[in-house]
């Protein structure tokens, strides 16, 4: 039996990622269940294993929201001790440092704990070092999703594992069937998947895409991993060129990646180093060319000038002239297509599955 324990259910990466966990590790007739926060809809709500929601409430204020945080793992702990359903040899599956009360639950009750860390950081500093020392002291395996992220955030004395993301079956099944085009209806599409914050680069994509307005055949969709209303907070003071297109969170992100000629992640290197880089993966499983940042996890997916190009969202110079050159240059695109493709085939479920069970003697 392994119980799943996460705290925000939403459309970003990590939840999307422990549903592939649960689909390798979890059996039907084992009695697997998940804990997840009562804040939030995404992708755990569809993993078929019970749910077990405890409270929490994010807020638009960083200290209330802490405080919530800090209260929700309370929650947590109690609803683990008070389950009866858990067996004594269950084992207990930490997706990200956050679900900590989980953590501390394991250890209390002398159960199996394995952490799934997906974060390069946490803040504030405080928050980071209660976090990773209660990691130290109570999980038996680390699995990281990255070389890079297994040297960035060492926790000492804890055996560390890394166990690359991988897409989802039918996911990477769909992808594989999808014919790369250069140009959609005449227009080069540019497309970013991302939370609306400043650190992701969605400014950057703004000034990329404003710097580009006099070019009609080349359009931007930023896919935000938020509600109408968190968008219409977001841009209620931000100017935004009628070349976006602004698209509210989705569950079907392929039906994007279908109608792009290439794929941004511009994420802030001095402020967001992405351990992975998910969306790079599926839209290179799509074929799609990919633009991404030259620091972190990203750097172990893109091999500059073959899938795509590693450039600083900081560079506004060189993030015009690349994509100007590659909405002038549909060969160039297309062997940069059949590379991604390549690359993506590396990082199959079936690879995932066996690596995930092979780290984890599963």
């Amino acid at each position: 039996m392994i119980v799943f324990c996460h705290l925000l259910n939403d459309r970003s990466g990590s939840p999307r990622i422990l549903c592939s966990v649960i689909k390798t590790l979890a059996k039907s007739h084992d009695r697997s269940c998940l804990f997840v926060s009562s804040d939030g809809e995404g992708y755990l709500d569809g993993t078929g294993l019970p749910i077990t929601r405890y409270w929490y409430w994010r807020t638009p204020w960083r200290l209330l929201t802490l405080l919530t945080f800090l209260s929700s793992q309370v929650s947590l702990f109690f609803n683990l001790l008070g389950d009866r359903r858990i067996d004594r040899d269950a084992v207990l599956y930490v997706n990200t440092l956050l679900p900590f009360g989980a953590a501390l639950y394991g250890k209390l009750t002398n159960r199996r704990v394995i952490y799934h860390l997906h974060e390069v950081s946490v803040s504030p500093a405080p928050l980071r070092w209660f976090l990773t020392a209660i990691a130290r002291v109570t999980a038996s395996d680390l699995v990281y999703v990255s070389d890079f992220h297994r040297h960035r955030l060492p926790i000492s004395g804890v055996r560390s594992h890394t166990v690359y993301n991988a897409l989802d079956a039918k996911f990477f099944d769909n992808a594989g069937q999808h014919v790369y085009q250069h140009r959609h209806d005449g227009k080069f599409r540019v497309l970013m998947l991302a939370s609306l914050r400043d650190y992701k680069g969605v400014p950057e994509f703004l000034w990329l895409a404003s710097s580009l307005i006099q070019h009609d055949d080349i359009v931007f969709d930023l896919v935000a991993n938020d509600d109408d209303l968190d968008i219409q907070r977001y841009f209620y003071a931000k100017q935004k060129s009628d070349n976006v297109i602004v698209h509210r969170r989705t569950d079907n992100p392929a039906a994007y990646y279908a109608t792009a000629s290439l794929v941004v992640n511009l994420s802030r290197p001095d402020q967001c180093i992405e351990t992975f880089g998910l969306t790079l993966l599926e839209a290179m499983a799509f074929g799609i060319p990919v633009i991404a940042p030259p620091v972190g996890g990203p750097q172990e997916l893109v091999d500059s000038g073959v899938e795509g190009y590693c450039i600083d969202s900081r560079d506004g110079k060189a993030l015009m002239e690349t994509v100007l050159e590659l909405s002038a240059k549909p060969d160039l695109c297309e062997v940069l297509s059949t590379n991604a493709r390549l690359r993506a085939e590396q990082f199959s479920p079936e690879a995932f599955a066996q690596n995930l069970r092979n780290a984890l003697r599963f």
